[in-house]
């Protein structure tokens, strides 16, 4: 068949190079540099971030922007799109960055992660339930109504505080969007968020992180944490932002929620870990570095960010063409008209890009001819049969390395890419070691090139889980299926038991570092539904997963079960919350460090931490035990004893087993630093025993059991 090639290098055919703009888009973000391009004379408005040098402050207010927040240099701001160009001609502003807001990614949850030993506080100081501790989610779609948001004995209606940034409510608000309630009258007339009669997620969400459980075994993993909420705006709801408010709907606004629910623990004098079960794709661009440096300025003592690592890890998102080899590449594909594919480079090479059909269309990228275009942005059209086919591309140098140069590439078709003829990407160029992520599309083989079959599913963990202050969270199996309501059996991803699953995203960032930081069961997980979203979609597909309907005040709600990362991941923002009731000024390193030492490791082949799994999965007692000192000492086991052990006012210690003694066990009560206060023997043939004790000062010991299997191990007493 004839070939066509259509090179870049060639001006004439076909090729438009980017018109220079009189903004300086160095100082943009990818968001805002296709803004500025059509907000000349728009009354739009955005929420961004801006860093700035000495006197910014001053640049900010001559161009009409409203300051929402200031940490140092950093700024989130409330600008009109108008003055973007002008303001980033003033040299006191170094950097602009806006993106569009992230995309949404129980009754056993306890027992996988060693906590109904912490909820009944057997061996322990005391319960820890989340009691005292704020647990904060920011999500789409909440019932505010459902039970199981009250105390388990539904006497305390838990939910302290919500902003609601889609409501259309705002007169009196001082927020950017929406407004937000504080009284638990106002919340639950609301009854659910603006978008909550069409998504369900938060309900969800927050019922793994904090529900109450209701008069059912769906208990959340901070049943008795009070609880402050954020609805905000991502792709899934965007049905409910106006247009006139698009900008507004950002990472700054994303990053003013989570400021919202820390300031809501203070007002309530509590600390606050929160739950994020949303992200997008890294870049190279910087889309992230000021957020994250907000992220920084925000988290710290009793202040706790967790998010969700993402779904992706099934998918071919990343491979390398190394040096020495000619080529290397694959087919794509995308059902939306847009497909992309980011690349990074040291070194000079070509994109070989081919339409197949009747006659092959070639189109070749040399990435020095980008590079020197004005503002390194290039375009392109080309008529493949009956179709147009536009190809963007342009060149920047990353913000990890400004050594390695990056190229997004966006190919679009009104019909898809690859849909209708396939299409195939390709890195060709032996002295050049590439880089190649798939942002947008699937990565596919296909008969007409063999050759063509590149692709790991590795390097898709997403922001702002990716984001080091935070705390990244995947997902293991334990249930594959389920019963729904109907008596049907549903069955979802298959793992073996205790592994992650497949569509757990899979580290190492876009800089290198190591992500998740930890995993915990995030398939098939069973929590509460929006009774809002049942009633108005009765036959919706998410239903057929309900496990259970009831009836409550007169309304009908749900317990459903629901897969990913995104419940994963408040399973691990409540343990952490419990973790928070033990030490409130508890800080995101030292969450990690408590994982690094605490963490079950699943997978016994793999060294740890590792791009999998992190840590490994988190145990909420042995994390305990580590944060209270009790696992340094050398002679205690950080497996606990089934037996149960109390003290008692009058200083005797009691020991009852399920079954009486078949074989002697010996019993030692440790202080924390390690000193032995006390040791016994228990005698065969009994089932409990009690031990006078010397006089002990206040303050927690240790008793550690040795003898058969079935009572060996530790636990914790208070005096």
């Amino acid at each position: 068949m004839k070939r066509r090639f259509i090179t870049l290098m060639f001006m004439g055919l076909a090729l438009v190079a980017m018109a220079a703009q009189r903004a300086r888009l160095g100082k943009l973000s990818p968001m805002l540099r296709r803004a500025v391009r059509t907000a000349v004379v728009s009354p739009q408005r955005v929420c961004a971030f801006v860093k700035v040098t000495a006197g910014g402050q001053a640049a900010l207010q001559a161009h009409g922007c409203q300051v929402l927040l200031r940490k140092g240099q950093l700024y989130i701001v409330d600008m009109p799109l108008n003055q973007l160009a002008a303001l980033s001609l003033d040299p006191r502003i170094l950097r602009i960055e806006a993106n569009r807001s992230a995309q949404v990614l129980t009754d056993a949850m306890a027992i996988h992660l060693n906590a109904v030993p912490v909820y009944e506080g057997l061996g322990l100081p005391q319960a820890f339930t989340g009691e005292g501790v704020t647990v904060g989610v920011m999500d789409i779609g909440f019932d505010l109504t459902h039970p199981n948001f009250y105390s388990r004995d539904m006497s305390r209606y838990r939910i302290r505080a919500f902003w609601d940034m889609l409501s259309r409510d705002t007169v009196g608000s001082g927020f950017p969007v929406g407004r937000d309630y504080t009284e638990s009258t106002d919340i639950k007339a609301l009854g659910c968020s603006t978008d909550g009669r069409d998504m369900t997620h938060g309900t969800h969400t927050l019922g793994i992180a904090a529900g109450g459980g209701y008069d059912t075994k769906y208990r959340g993993m901070a049943p008795d944490a009070d609880i402050c909420l954020v609805a905000n705006a991502v792709s899934d709801n965007a049905v409910y932002v106006d247009s006139a408010d698009y900008y507004k709907y950002t990472f700054a606004t994303d990053a003013l929620g989570f400021k919202y629910l820390f300031d809501q623990a203070e007002r309530l004098h509590q600390p606050c870990v929160i739950s994020f079960s949303e992200g997008s794709s890294e870049d190279f661009y910087g889309y992230d570095q000021l957020y994250y440096e907000m992220l920084d300025s925000l988290v710290g003592p009793g202040r706790i960010l967790v998010a969700s690592a993402g779904n992706k890890g099934h998918v071919k998102t990343w491979f390398r063409k190394p040096y020495g080899e000619l080529s290397d590449g694959a087919f794509m594909s995308s059902s939306g008209s847009e497909a992309a594919f980011t690349l990074k480079s040291a070194d000079d090479f070509v994109v070989r890009m081919v339409l197949y059909g009747a006659r092959n269309d070639t189109v070749l990228v040399d990435s020095r001819l980008v590079t020197e275009q004005s503002d390194s942005m290039m375009q392109m059209a080309l008529r493949h049969e009956d179709d147009i086919y536009l190809f963007d591309v342009s060149a920047y140098a990353s913000c990890y390395d400004a050594q390695d140069v990056c190229y997004d590439v966006v190919v679009s078709n009104e019909r898809g890419v690859g849909k209708t003829v396939p299409f195939s990407v390709e890195i060709v160029g032996r002295e050049a070691e590439v880089d190649f992520w798939n942002m947008k599309g699937t990565l596919t083989v296909n008969g007409q090139n063999p050759q063509l079959v590149a692709g790991e599913q590795t390097h898709n963990v997403h922001s702002p889980s990716s984001a080091p202050c935070v705390i990244s969270v995947g997902a293991t199996s334990y249930r594959d299926s389920i019963e729904n309501y109907q008596g049907a059996w549903k069955a979802y991803w298959h793992a073996p038991e205790g592994m992650r699953v497949p569509f757990s995203s899979v580290g190492p960032t876009m800089d290198g570092r190591l992500k998740p930081d930890v995993m915990a069961p995030g398939n098939n997980i069973i929590s509460s539904y929006s009774s809002w979203y049942l009633e108005k979609h009765p036959d919706a597909s998410d239903v057929k997963w309900d496990v259970a309907h009831f009836d409550y005040d007169g309304r009908t709600y749900a317990w459903n079960s629901n897969s990913g990362t995104s419940m994963a991941c408040p399973a691990v923002a409540g343990a952490i919350a419990l973790w928070l009731q033990a030490k409130p000024t508890l800080t995101p390193a030292e969450v990690k460090e408590v994982l690094a030492h605490t963490c079950r490791q699943p997978d016994a082949t793999l060294t740890y931490p590792n791009n999998e799994y992190g840590y490994g999965e988190i145990d909420v007692y042995r994390g305990l035990l580590y944060l209270l000192c009790a696992d340094k000492i050398k002679e205690v086991s950080e497996k606990q004893t089934h037996a149960t052990v109390r003290l008692s006012a009058d200083g005797m210690l009691h020991v009852r087993l399920s079954q009486s003694l078949e074989k002697p066990a010996v019993l030692r009560l440790f202080s924390l630093n390690g000193t032995v206060i006390y040791s016994s023997s228990l005698s065969v043939g009994q089932s409990s025993y009690s031990f006078p004790l010397p006089r002990l000062t206040s303050g927690v010991y240790v008793v550690q059991l040795d003898g058969p299997p079935s009572v060996s191990g530790s636990t914790l007493v208070r005096r």
